[in-house]
Formats: structure tokens, sequence, C-alpha cells
């Protein structure tokens, strides 16, 4: 019977201590042939740009996304509290998830946007950063902490407020390497409203600067 399918008290322990050698720290996965956890070894991997955009949504009742949109939610401002939670969230992913690697981010752009056709709170998240790890991991953990972020702020009045639809939408590292998520593929996902459409008492996207461009919204480090 090999080392790899017996139980980890009765592999060799010589074998567990030859298994940490770059050979084995090669090996794919977060499982090295004796059954420890273990993050992937990416150090040859090429250090260049990686970006990533995820999405959650957060369902409430319309008298909660009222509130939500005319400023009157009893905690305070719901969708600033959100997105500075996601991006708090997003630079301590590697804190959170055991396995993940520690990424230098150079970019994290968490935006919260009432979609009242809907009935949710929309969350997006745009990550980047120069390294040898994606940060697919950095997108979906600030996407997630500012839908539950949301949710505690609303759930007072609002118990039955619903996280949904947690997912990435798209990543890239360097100019060859790219993908993208299919729309209409996840179940259950809403129609997304056209941009410059009123949502919510207000026109969709955010507010336009000088010259017509976009203001970004972003924190830094």
């Amino acid at each position: 019977m090999s080392d790899e399918g017996k139980p980890r008290d009765e592999v060799n322990p010589r074998d567990a201590f030859e298994d940490s050698s770059r050979a084995g720290r090669r090996r794919t996965g977060h499982v090295d042939r004796v059954g420890r956890p273990r993050m992937t070894d990416v150090t040859e991997q090429p250090l260049i740009a990686r970006r990533a955009v995820a999405e959650a949504e957060v369902a409430v009742s319309h008298e909660t996304l009222s509130a939500i949109v005319d400023g009157t939610n009893p905690k305070g401002d719901v969708l600033s509290v959100a997105e500075l939670a996601g991006v708090m969230a997003g630079k301590r992913t590697s804190d959170l998830i055991p396995l993940s690697h520690p990424v230098a981010l150079t970019d994290l752009l968490v935006r919260a946007v009432p979609d009242r056709a809907a009935g949710v709170v929309r969350i997006r998240v745009e990550t980047a950063a120069i390294g040898a790890s994606g940060v697919e991991m950095e997108a979906l953990t600030a996407a997630a902490v500012a839908a539950l972020t949301v949710y505690d702020m609303v759930r007072d009045g609002d118990p039955s407020a619903a996280v949904r639809g947690i997912k990435v939408l798209s990543r890239s590292a360097g100019e060859g390497d790219a993908w993208q998520r299919a729309p209409d593929t996840f179940p259950g996902q809403n129609p997304r409203v056209p941009r410059g459409a009123r949502v919510a008492g207000r026109i969709s996207g955010p507010p336009r600067g000088a010259g017509g461009r976009i203001p970004p919204r972003r924190y830094g480090s």
C-alpha cells in the first residue's frame, strides 16, 4: 500500500519530512501526499498583473430598500459601512482563508448599489495586484463581508433579508490568461438594470464629475 492511501499515523516519519522538499511542495492542491494541509508553492510563478471582479447581492424588502436609499435606516449609512467593511475584509483575506496566499493588493474597489427593480443591494468588487497568486479570493471575501454587513445593518427591521449570489465575474493574469463568466449562467440571477436607468430614485451607476468622468471610489491601505 502506498503512502498516499495510508492514514497519517501509519506514514513513515522519514517520508513526511521528505515531502517538505521543493518537489513535494510543488504538488498541486492544498493537501500533501501524507494528508497535511499546505499552501501551494508559487515561488516559480511569474510576477504579473492580476485582476478579478466579484459580486454578491442582498435581497431586502421594499421598505428596507427605501430606508437605505433615503438614509433613514436606524443603524446608519448602510452603503458606506458595507463598502468600508468590504475593503477591510479584502485586505485580510489570508487571515480568514487558511491556505490563501497573502497578497499585496494594488487596487481594491468596493461598490454597493441599491437596485429597486430587483429588490436587492448589489455589491461589486474589483481587485488588482502584481504578484504570483490570483486575487479572486480577495474579491470574493470583500464581496461576502460587504454583503454580510448590509444584512447586519438591516436585520433588526428586516430579518428575512438574504445574502446570495456570491461569485467571481472575471479574472485575468497578464495578457494571455483571462476568464469571464457567461451572462445568465447563475441560477436565480436577477436581470441587470441597464446603465443610466433610474433605480431607487437615482440614476444607476456612480455620479459623474467634471468632463463626464466617473470619479473612482477607492480606499487605500
